[in-house]
């Protein structure tokens, strides 16, 4: 085993430290004695295979002993000590960050796989090396994967998918990932695996002889334009085309291009001349060249990528790039340590601009499942590249917003975003980026903070984070208010009174059921809308009463007729006296309306303003009759109140606290903001008469950044 690995590391690295490799193996082997792998093969097979893989990278003498003795620290009696006595501080540092890093296991608490990852991050951090030895492990235990039981495996499969191939693609380490891939769709989805491994045997030879054809025209084109090149087919991996059928929703006869044609040459502008013969020897698909040496992607991968259509309608991909830029796209990061011996430590990790990303948010995403979502989302996901009014790169998750960027760049920037500007035209807030869009972000001097409809279309957990971070640090006693307003007059309504709601077993119940502390957590999650009002009434009048409250999309069902009994004292019936009155929920009349009458069969008057549109059509099926308001009435009534205005902090707050300085009750409250920043605010109040409505409409109107308030007729 030995020296097989040594025949291979000397011939890409003849500097290798051969003596210290050795000593390395002799270690590992002494110190797995006995130890056997679940196949029943000795343990040492595991390490030498690791090092192979870490060798077929071309990795530096460090980490392939490393490699070798990356189980040691955890599996045997040597510590972290004696590696370093034995092989300096460097390998010691190395094996000690793989050994921290422990299996990710999805059966554990998120705060437990929070902190694994937590603790590659750091690891990464220190020397990135850590994490490529890590990668190495990972893919020769899914190469052995067939001796686990299925459980085992499917969890190993769904994590090295989730965490550790997209961190390979990351890394820029495209020779581990496609196989990380690939192993995995095996295990996960094994039929679809084989199908399509079965799939594409069978149209092999036919797809090899239009490749051939293809390549030996390139090799024409290009030497006739004088270029130094070198050019190799590349079957697309099985996991790219079945990602590709899922996500496109294609079978796979609609897949066309399955192979990649390779040119590699001398100089960048030997890339752009090589581009510009394959766009002359065949027509290039619109919409599908990227320019990823003018703009390279954040793992430092760089090259030419267009697509062509031959006369025969057959479509291909063509990757054009340098001898250099080659070696980085195989290897990626680990580029960095080839032939380079007694290198030592590096900052290399310092000048990974993800790198940093991701330990700024493990630093600032406190809460488990914010940094695991965060993770999976904006760091594990498709991106797009967007680049700023000065050129500057930034990568987000697909289907990316303006805000998405702004919160990207800095929290401030998000919090202060007011507008923005794609490619020099403003465009909302909830447009979507592309590849390479020039995004420019237009913000207030002052802190207006985000608005809460931002949830709805931004993608990328850092911005969601940050906006519910926003709301969280808003005064809590302004949120308990609100919360308390809304949850009283809902009780109200419906005639629970607040002992019977909070009562000691009750409370109980409820703090059970929501993770409460004290009453005031509950106000405080509906004020803050964590915690949706009917789900709060729909718990508390099922422990009053025992019956469930129904819901439509979200809100309450409000009754047909006027919330307070029909009292027929409040309306005067000329020719039809002891009638059952009712109001029309329509129009929402009020005494100093003027109104009219119809009859329903079973269901008596039913009272409607005169200029109710309504009336038109029920004035000809029905009849209309005459009624007038008593000169007695002690009713209140229901009415709805709409309210235009530009969004802001505290501004729901601020109408619902003037709502609750009124003898009038405020029944519901629902708030919308469009892409505009423009607030909608519906309100369902109980009001005396019309005069009484029309002063609370003058005074809302008042209130600053409201634009308009008026009555609303559904």
């Amino acid at each position: 085993m030995l020296e097989d690995l040594l025949a291979y590391i000397l011939k890409y690295n003849p500097d290798a430290d051969v003596e210290l490799i050795t000593k390395a193996f002799n270690l590992a082997k002494e110190a797995h004695e006995g130890q056997l792998r679940k196949s029943g093969e000795p343990y040492i097979i595991h390490p030498v295979a690791v090092a192979k893989i870490l060798s077929e990278l071309n990795m530096d003498s460090q980490t392939i002993c490393a490699g070798l003795l990356h189980d040691v620290i955890e599996d045997t009696k040597y510590t972290y000590d004696d590696i370093k006595e034995m092989f300096g501080e460097n390998i010691a540092d190395i094996v000690e960050g793989v050994t921290k890093i422990k299996n990710l296991n999805y059966k554990k608490a998120d705060e437990a796989q929070a902190e694994n990852i937590r603790k590659m991050v750091l690891a990464m951090s220190k020397d990135i090396r850590v994490v490529i030895v890590k990668l190495a492990d990972r893919l020769h235990n899914l190469r052995t994967l067939e001796y686990m039981t299925d459980e085992k495996r499917y969890r190993i499969a769904r994590e090295t998918l989730d965490i550790y191939a997209p961190l390979a693609h990351r890394l820029g380490i495209s020779k581990i990932k496609w196989e990380l891939e690939d192993l995995c769709l095996r295990h996960l989805e094994p039929k679809a695996y084989y199908d399509l491994v079965e799939k594409v045997n069978k149209k092999r030879k036919e797809r090899e002889a239009d490749l051939n054809k293809i390549i030996e025209k390139l090799k024409q084109k290009l030497t006739e334009a004088n270029l130094k090149f070198s050019i190799e087919g590349r079957p697309k991996s099985f996991y790219s085309i079945y990602k590709k059928m899922k996500d496109q929703n294609k079978s796979f006869d609609s897949i066309y291009d399955l192979t990649a044609v390779r040119i590699i040459v001398d100089t960048v502008n030997d890339c752009y001349a090589a581009l510009g013969v394959v766009h002359a020897s065949w027509k290039p698909v619109p919409g599908r060249f990227k320019d990823y040496i003018a703009m390279p992607k954040p793992n430092m991968y760089q090259s030419l990528h267009t697509t062509v259509i031959t006369n025969e309608g057959e479509i291909f991909e063509v990757q054009i790039r340098t001898w250099e830029m080659h070696k980085t796209s195989e290897y990626g990061i680990a580029a960095h340590w080839m032939y380079k011996e007694k290198k030592g430590k590096t900052n290399l990790s310092q000048n990974l601009k993800w790198l940093q990303q991701l330990m700024e948010w493990q630093a600032d995403l406190a809460d488990p499942k914010d940094f695991i979502d965060t993770l999976k989302v904006d760091f594990f996901n498709d991106e797009v590249f967007i680049l700023t009014p000065r050129g500057d790169v930034v990568d987000l998750p697909m289907g990316s917003t303006p805000v998405d960027f702004a919160y990207r760049v800095h929290t401030d920037v998000g919090n202060r975003t007011i507008g923005a500007k794609v490619n020099g035209k403003i465009v909302p807030l909830n447009y979507e980026l592309q590849n390479g869009d020039i995004v420019e972000i237009t913000t207030s001097k002052n802190i207006c903070g985000p608005s809460r409809d931002w949830l709805k279309f931004v993608k990328s957990s850092r911005a969601k984070s940050k906006i519910k971070s926003w709301y969280r640090s808003i005064d809590k006693e302004e949120n308990i208010a609100v919360g308390r307003e809304l949850l009283t007059s809902e009780l109200k309504r419906l005639n629970i009174k607040p002992e019977d709601a909070f009562s000691k077993e009750n409370m109980e119940a409820l703090s059970s059921y929501f993770s409460l502390s004290e009453i005031d957590d509950l106000y405080q999650q509906i004020g803050y809308g964590s915690l949706k009002l009917n789900v709060a009434v729909n718990k508390i009048k099922s422990l009053v009463e025992n019956v469930s409250i129904k819901y439509d999309d979200g809100n309450f069902i409000q009754p047909t007729t006027n919330i307070v009994s029909d009292s027929p004292s409040s309306v005067i019936v000329d020719d039809l006296p002891g009638l059952k009155v009712r109001f029309s929920r329509c129009c929402n009349p009020l005494p100093g309306d003027e109104i009219v009458g119809f009859v329903t069969k079973g269901h008596g008057v039913t009272i409607h303003r005169k200029d109710c549109p309504n009336t038109i059509s029920l004035k000809e099926r029905l009849g209309q009759i005459n009624v007038r308001w008593s000169s007695n009435i002690s009713d209140a009534f229901v009415s709805d109140i709409e309210i235009r205005a530009v969004d802001r902090v505290g501004l729901i707050s601020e109408v619902a606290g003037y709502m609750r300085e009124q003898k009038s009750s405020l029944i519901n409250l629902n708030a919308k903001i469009d892409d505009n920043n423009l607030a909608t605010i519906s309100m369902t109040v109980k009001v005396p008469n019309k005069q009484e409505l029309n002063r609370i409409i003058k005074d809302l109107g008042q209130i600053p950044s409201v634009l308009n308030a008026y009555r609303r007729i559904n």
